[in-house]
């Protein structure tokens, strides 16, 4: 399975050639139309590498790149944009972007781009994911994952390292149904040959941090004969 790629473009042509481009190639994609909804959209899908527009509503791409960095964000930012003076491409590698493309782009160019740059971050020093570093909420709980810990009103609980993964992974898909056999590959590994049941104690014990009672879990719910979904609250 190749990376998943976030594409920040609010041209729909555009964003469609990128992916049906990027999809052909094999790569998982999210979109987000607004500069505005970039980091939270960054932070909630978690990908490996952003193709950011300059030209964006309500925030451009320059200033959602300083917004990234500034919150820790270190995927690979690949830029888009029409200017092509080289000033703009200073403007651009100065608010911490890795690389630059002057729409119209080459298929080729913009594919060998993209291949280079998730080279490098895989090669060589490791690239935080989003979900790595980024704080984020499940219902009244507030998830810290830089110090593994869970608070719950005024309690802090310990989590494991497997804990934060199943977490980190149901509130970058809420409402989602995750299968078990998709938990344990994407948080035990392709290896994992032992049996569901691990997963479903794991899931016991995240609802008792959660605040979930044992009868009736408002967070991570059961969808039987198929896997876990995080409840998407209003």
């Amino acid at each position: 399975m190749k990376p998943r790629v976030l594409i920040v473009e609010d041209d729909p042509s555009i964003r469609l050639g990128l992916q049906e481009l990027l999809g052909s190639e094999g790569y998982e994609t999210s979109v987000c139309l607004r500069g505005d909804r970039a980091l939270e959209t960054v932070q909630r899908e978690a990908p490996c590498l952003i193709l950011l527009d300059v030209m964006l509503p309500k925030v451009n791409g320059y200033e959602v790149c300083r917004l990234l960095r500034q919150a820790g964000i270190r995927t690979p930012i690949l830029m888009l944009t029409a200017k092509g003076q080289e000033m703009d491409k200073v403007i651009g590698l100065d608010a911490g972007a890795d690389d630059y493309v002057t729409k119209p782009f080459g298929v080729r160019e913009l594919l060998a781009r993209i291949q280079a740059l998730l080279r490098r971050a895989t090669n060589g020093v490791p690239t935080p994911s989003p979900a790595t570093d980024a704080p984020f909420r499940i219902g009244a709980c507030e998830v810290s994952p830089r110090t593994f810990q869970l608070r719950r009103h005024d309690e802090v609980l310990d989590l494991t390292p497997r804990e934060l993964q199943l977490l980190q992974l149901f509130h970058r898909h809420p409402g989602e149904v995750l299968s078990r056999d998709r938990l344990l590959t994407e948080v035990w590994g392709q290896r994992y040959h032992g049996t569901t049941r691990t997963l479903d104690q794991v899931i016991v014990q995240l609802r008792r941090k959660l605040g979930d009672p044992g009868d009736a879990p408002c967070h991570l719910l059961t969808v039987h004969g198929v896997g876990y979904k995080l409840a998407v609250t209003t």
